[in-house]
């Protein structure tokens, strides 16, 4: 079997298991120190990735926040932040995005064949554009990864991404964040798409740590023989 990274899938969901609602804003679901939490562990993967319908509806920067974790990370020989990845069929994707912010250095679009040339166009100078084939797969992005010498990967949504490493079995550990209220809105972005996925009612997920962050609870999962309760996204996180 090829090499893939060390994988931690993170979420933060309502009590009704939503990661967002219906209102076009974007919700906070995260406490303060929860936040804080996965800003330690961004400061300790090689790689942050999320789907391009999380760039477009969250516009998210994936990089390390606090000024020390970056020092940390520069006086070890790394770069400030992790490199940041994105994954999208086709070339949806603004210039203008936070993810490109910092550069081509840190910054890496695998995409479909048909608009990958379309996308070096749009991104140049912004991003390392990489054919994925016609329809690219969560595990071929992650070996891809791995000769690329990333050894650890903080994948941060969204639903469509978290199904597809989910499903192939790609995921070695699990963060879930709960917070304390309903959503209630059948419009609303569920956790997870369709199944069917390794876990369900005949194979129960195994949980390694419960943690309480403020008005949120942290739920970690271990999902693979390779679960290491010491590794980034382990207590010190």
């Amino acid at each position: 079997m090829a090499e893939r990274p060390y994988t931690l899938l993170s979420w933060a969901m309502s009590l009704d298991g939503y990661l967002d609602d219906a209102s076009g804003t974007r919700l906070v679901l995260s406490s303060p120190s929860d936040l804080d939490r996965v800003d330690a562990v961004r400061a300790a993967v090689d790689a942050v990735l999320v789907g391009a319908a999380t760039v477009r509806a969250d516009d998210p920067g994936l990089v390390v926040r606090a000024d020390e974790r970056r020092a940390h990370r520069v006086a070890r020989g790394r770069t400030p932040s992790p490199l940041k990845v994105t994954v999208t069929t086709g070339a949806d994707l603004e210039p203008t995005a936070a993810l490109f912010s910092t550069g081509a250095d840190d910054t890496t679009v695998y995409c479909g064949d048909d608009a990958a040339p379309t996308a070096r166009a749009r991104l140049a100078g912004l991003a390392t554009v990489v054919d994925a084939g016609p329809c690219p797969s969560m595990r071929w992005v992650s070996e891809h990864l791995a000769r690329r010498g990333v050894r650890s990967l903080l994948v941060e949504g969204g639903r469509h991404v978290h199904t597809q490493f989910l499903a192939a079995g790609l995921a070695d550990e699990l963060h879930v964040a709960v917070a304390p209220f309903f959503v209630a809105d059948s419009r609303a972005t569920r956790v997870v798409g369709d199944g069917p996925l390794p876990w369900d009612r005949e194979r129960r997920a195994d949980l390694a740590e419960v943690r309480r962050l403020e008005d949120v609870v942290l739920l970690r999962y271990a999902l693979s023989a390779r679960f290491d309760p010491d590794g980034p996204g382990g207590a010190a996180a």
